[in-house]
Formats: C-alpha cells, sequence, structure tokens
C-alpha cells in the first residue's frame, strides 16, 4: 500500500526534471548537491543516479528534520544502488544546522520550503551560510549556485482547493488535493496542505486528510533577491520554465510579463 510520502513523490515535480534544470542553470558540471529541507531526498537520489549512468563520481547531501522521510531516502538510494549520499538529520537553518564533509556545487530547497524562514535576518543568515558552502565548493575555487522555489501571483493568498489525478506505477489512481486553508497578507504567512485519497480499480482503498500541512511565510520575488544580494550574492536569477530536458539550456525571465497572473518560478543566486 503507499503511503504518504510514496503518493507526494508520485504527484510533485519529476525529480529528472528538476535536475536537469539545476544543472542547465549551473552552467558547468557539476558535482555535489546539497539538498536543505530534502524530505525524502528524491532530487538528491536522482542526482546519484544520473551520475553513475555517466560513469561518474557525485556527491549529495540531504537535510531535514524528519527521521522517517529520511530512512525512506537511505532505503530508496540502496534500491537504485547509489552511492555518495550522506544524510543529516537536523534544522537546516541556525547555528545548530549540521555541518557536512564538504561544500556544495550546488544548493536546492524544493517544495517552497525557503518559507520555513520567517524573518528576514534569519534569512540572511541562512543565505550567508549557503554562500559560504558554495564558496567551499569546487575543490575551493567555489562559483556554486544557491536555488529555491517559490510560488505567487494574483491567487497566492485566495483560500480554495486544486485537485489532479496522477497514475501510480501500479494499479493505484491517487487524487491528489493541494488547499490554500489560511492566508494573512499582512505578515505574508499562510496554511497550506496536501490530501491523499487512493483508488484501485475504482473503489477508494486509502484516504490521507491533511496528509501534509505547511504553515509558510511567502517571500515576493524582490525580498528574496534583496536577501540573497546582502548575503554576498552577486546576482540573482528567475526561471519559470522548470520542465526541460536533460542538456537543455534554460532561459531566465527578463520581463513581469512573461510570468503571468499567477506563478511558480525557480530562483537561482550566484
Amino acid at each position: 500500500m503507499l503511503d504518504r510520502h510514496a503518493c507526494y513523490e508520485l504527484c510533485v515535480q519529476s525529480p529528472r526534471h528538476v535536475v536537469a534544470l539545476l544543472r542547465g542553470v549551473h552552467g558547468g558540471e557539476p558535482i555535489s548537491l546539497r539538498e536543505d529541507f530534502c524530505g525524502t531526498a528524491t532530487v538528491s537520489v536522482r542526482w546519484l543516479a544520473e551520475a553513475k549512468s555517466r560513469g561518474e563520481d557525485a556527491r549529495a547531501i540531504g537535510v531535514d528534520l524528519d527521521r522517517e522521510a529520511l530512512e525512506r531516502a537511505r532505503a530508496c538510494a540502496a534500491s537504485e544502488g547509489v552511492r555518495g549520499l550522506e544524510l543529516l538529520c537536523g534544522d537546516c537553518v541556525g547555528n545548530a544546522c549540521p555541518a557536512a564533509s564538504a561544500g556544495s556545487d550546488v544548493i536546492f530547497v524544493g517544495n517552497f520550503s525557503i518559507g520555513y524562514i520567517y524573518q528576514r535576518e534569519m534569512l540572511v543568515a541562512y543565505l550567508q551560510a549557503c554562500k559560504h558552502r558554495l564558496d567551499a565548493g569546487n575543490a575551493g575555487f567555489g562559483g556554486g549556485i544557491f536555488a529555491c522555489d517559490i510560488y505567487g501571483g494574483a491567487n497566492a493568498y485566495k483560500l480554495g482547493a486544486m485537485e489532479r489525478r496522477h497514475p501510480s506505477r501500479g494499479r493505484e489512481m491517487i487524487h491528489y488535493v493541494w488547499r490554500h486553508e489560511a492566508a494573512d497578507p499582512r505578515t505574508a504567512m499562510v496554511r497550506n496542505s496536501i490530501s491523499f485519497r487512493v483508488l484501485v480499480d475504482g473503489d477508494v482503498v486509502a484516504e490521507m486528510p491533511r496528509a501534509f500541512v505547511y504553515e509558510w511565510r511567502l517571500w515576493s520575488l524582490p525580498e528574496l533577491a534583496d536577501a540573497m544580494r546582502e548575503a554576498g550574492f552577486e546576482s540573482v536569477e528567475v526561471y519559470k520554465e522548470l520542465n526541460i530536458a536533460p542538456g537543455q539550456v534554460p532561459s531566465a525571465v527578463v520581463d513581469a510579463e512573461e510570468l503571468g497572473e499567477d506563478w511558480i518560478v525557480l530562483v537561482v543566486a550566484r
């Protein structure tokens, strides 16, 4: 039976597209990835699996508070036969952030998890720590990127729900519901949830209401870019086309009209 983590992995953006996008926006040959707020670390596992298929050595570091999710990540890496995955259990933010064994070429924060940082002071401090880790990457020559996804637009604070259907690798059909439960534009705080219903041959076999609940601060693009520059990054780019193929070179957004009314983007600092 599919559990909540398995349902989530099947319903969110493919890690294959995420890895292709990260490599594309980096523009070089990155070896090491750090995935903060990694959950089951699907991006890290994919990063290593692709490197293995090319006969290359690579490293990935996943950091998260959820031990259950990290154990699933460990099992997934073993089933894929990949090596080089370092999993750290702890808070990604603050002085207690677990130390990794080396610097990174790419640091990725997915699933809108940058919103787990509520205060600007803490955001800048976190980004400064990321800049330090990137400077230590590439054998100390630096040149890496920090990337995070965020959403926004006209309906970012509007309450409501969106439902999609996703087939599993077996006979299951997963009904995925993303819900905006609460939102306060005065503080930029929102509460979102993900629920699942699993059907087999049309019969409901599992209900997972509010399987994941998120209390986030919605950082705007100008706020995030300003914090990145204060943390020491020289440039900030925004990418809207997230589903690219391996080897494809993505194009940064250059005009606000490209974003449209509502958007999900990748923000990249270098």
